[in-house]
């Protein structure tokens, strides 16, 4: 007859005993998605306070504003519109990605003061380890170093905010590569819009290289 196995942990009593089977430790969860909290991008949209509605044409969905977006007030509506990049659920998700890319396309000398108020937005969508919203927020990060004159400068002081993140996710193969393709794009456009010493620290963070 045979004695039932125990499972132990490491490093105690119990893993010296007979029969007993050392378990490895859990999982880190460092990839695991980590659900976001309400955005106060959902809670804006929900209660009709940005100027725009949906419209569809031929080519699909777009944001029909009822403003011109030059003149849009942007220390507030481009950081709410960075907050709801957490969302995953149409019609946020839609609202949020396609009115930050309208805002930065649209921007000019009006985005680079902004910048301090984008990053923990950044944050929050990075670290909810959801694909989707890394890809997202990457492609968003692509869109707002080239978006003006000293944008991809200044964001030179938030590197160790915003980049740990992507440290973690810069050589896991998901199953579409869309997280190292992003990360990919994203290093060689700051190429050309960063200072070569400054450009050299992003890449050496994201290769794991000592700072």
């Amino acid at each position: 007859m045979n004695k039932m196995e125990l499972k132990t942990q490491g490093f105690t009593v119990k893993a010296t005993m007979k029969n007993s089977v050392v378990v490895g430790p859990p999982a880190a969860g460092a990839f695991q998605e980590r659900p976001s909290k309400p955005t106060a991008f959902r809670k804006f949209y929900e209660r009709g306070e940005f100027p725009m509605a949906l419209e569809h044409d031929t080519k699909g969905n777009r944001i029909a504003w009822k403003v011109e977006i030059e003149k849009l007030d942007y220390h507030h509506y481009l950081p709410l519109f960075f907050d709801g990049l957490c969302e995953t659920v149409h019609p946020y998700e839609f609202f949020a990605r396609q009115g930050v890319h309208d805002m930065l396309e649209h921007g000019g000398p009006k985005i680079q003061p902004v910048i301090p108020q984008l990053i923990i937005p950044i944050k929050n969508a990075l670290n909810t380890r959801n694909r989707q919203v890394i890809c997202t927020t990457l492609k968003v990060l692509q869109h707002l170093v080239m978006s003006g004159d000293m944008v991809g400068e200044a964001l030179v002081p938030y590197y160790r905010q915003i980049l740990p993140i992507l440290n973690i996710f810069k050589n896991m193969n998901d199953r579409d590569g869309h997280v190292s393709l992003c990360l990919f794009q994203l290093e060689h456009i700051c190429a050309y819009i960063v200072p070569s010493g400054q450009i050299m620290y992003f890449t050496n963070f994201l290769r794991g290289a000592p700072q």
